[in-house]
């Protein structure tokens, strides 16, 4: 079984999309799968987008994308997890990849990323090498991970000690425990971060994680 796991803190604009894409996607497959909504103290109508197309939800309040990732997988039955971020539209192709790898062996994945439009220029420049990167580093983008259930197990889910770069580290322990692959399928994710801050204050921020290492995404 297929479980998909969405955290979500006030996402009622895009959530709709990303649940759509998902049930799409997952209906083409031939595989029993669950959607499970994980609303982490959302003050908007998220819960009631996400009841109104039929899921299931979780209500928590870490205000923490690592821990409610977790007390997602925690509700799933699945035994192939997917961890889909709410402004992220996933497709069939990337699902049936997913699916094909880890019934070759891999212990669990992500994808290439696509930025819905419009985007900075520079980050149009940049996003090729920031995808190739993360290909030949073997890292997932936070926006779409998935692994199996034994190996999410192994490495005790996404690290609750960090507020950013969770997706790094997992890809990282994951990778310890078997074959992590980087698909070539796309996933859409949304680019309102990168139209909200400039090149300068995005470099600034990066510089700052940099320069502390793990100490500099263990604060809010």
């Amino acid at each position: 079984m297929l479980s998909f796991v969405v955290p979500a803190h006030n996402e009622e604009r895009l959530l709709q999309g990303t649940l759509d894409a998902i049930r799409e996607a997952a209906s083409t497959t031939g595989e029993l799968y669950e959607v499970i909504v994980v609303d982490d103290a959302s003050t908007d109508r998220t819960a009631f987008v996400a009841e109104s197309c039929g899921v299931r939800v979780v209500r928590v309040a870490h205000r923490q994308i690592a821990a409610s990732r977790n007390s997602g997988a925690k509700s799933a039955i699945g035994d192939l997890l997917f961890f889909v971020d709410a402004d992220t539209r996933v497709n069939p192709e990337v699902i049936g990849q997913s699916i094909a790898a880890v019934r070759a062996g891999a212990v669990g994945g992500g994808a290439a990323i696509k930025f819905d439009d419009p985007i900075p220029f520079y980050a149009r420049v940049l996003l090729p090498i920031l995808v190739l990167s993360f290909r030949m580093s073997r890292l997932a983008a936070g926006c779409f991970v998935f692994c199996t259930r034994d190996a999410f197990a192994a490495v005790g889910g996404f690290n609750e000690a960090y507020f950013g770069a969770e997706e790094v580290i997992i890809s990282r322990a994951l990778g310890r425990q078997g074959r992590f692959v980087i698909l070539r399928s796309t996933v859409v994710t949304s680019g309102r971060k990168l139209r909200g801050y400039s090149a300068a204050e995005l470099m600034t921020s990066m510089f700052r994680v940099a320069r502390r290492g793990t100490k500099g995404v263990q604060r809010r």
